[in-house]
């Protein structure tokens, strides 16, 4: 059986990995920046097609409610953006002033609102595609059923891993 407490030197975080609280910001920072990555990308590509399709002959033939969709989503992938990459420019103003703990903690929260405007997004996206594509209500119901697995692989599938690994360890 292996403890979790801190060593004698009083250095840990209670969480088996005995690092300090300085150890402990670089490493949930290094976390955080992988996931960026990864989310960066994704939204990046996105919007930049976004920014390309009112330059496309077709835009001139879509509704005015089409118009005012992909207005909304080409704001929402803006402040994705922003959201998603402000943690970097938030670490880089931060860094030398020994508030690393205080940065990963706000760089995280700035991340999860990055993921949800993403989430609104990819929606706001999917009706705008759809809509133009099919021309019909059955839009409306795939993109509520995309939103429904969205919210299913992004929240309920790691509650109930989180539920699982807490059900586990009380045995």
């Amino acid at each position: 059986m292996t403890s979790t407490a801190p060593p004698p030197d009083g250095r840990g975080s209670g969480d088996g990995r005995h690092e300090s609280p300085e150890e402990r910001a670089d490493r949930r920072w290094t976390d955080l920046l992988q996931e960026l990555r990864v989310a960066q990308t994704g939204v990046q590509i996105l919007f930049g097609f976004l920014l390309a399709v009112v330059v496309q002959p077709r835009f001139a033939e879509i509704s005015d409610t089409d118009r005012t969709i992909y207005v909304i989503t080409v704001l929402l992938g803006s402040a994705t953006a922003a959201a998603l990459i402000g943690p970097v420019s938030y670490h880089r103003l931060l860094t030398g002033r020994r508030l690393k703990p205080q940065t990963v903690t706000w760089a995280s929260r700035m991340t999860v609102l990055g993921l949800g405007l993403l989430f609104c997004t990819m929606c706001s996206t999917l009706l705008l595609i759809l809509r133009v594509a099919l021309h019909n209500t059955v839009a409306l119901w795939l993109v509520g059923g995309m939103a429904l697995w969205f919210l299913i692989c992004w929240l309920v599938f790691p509650a109930w891993a989180l539920a699982r690994s807490s059900s586990g360890r009380g045995r």
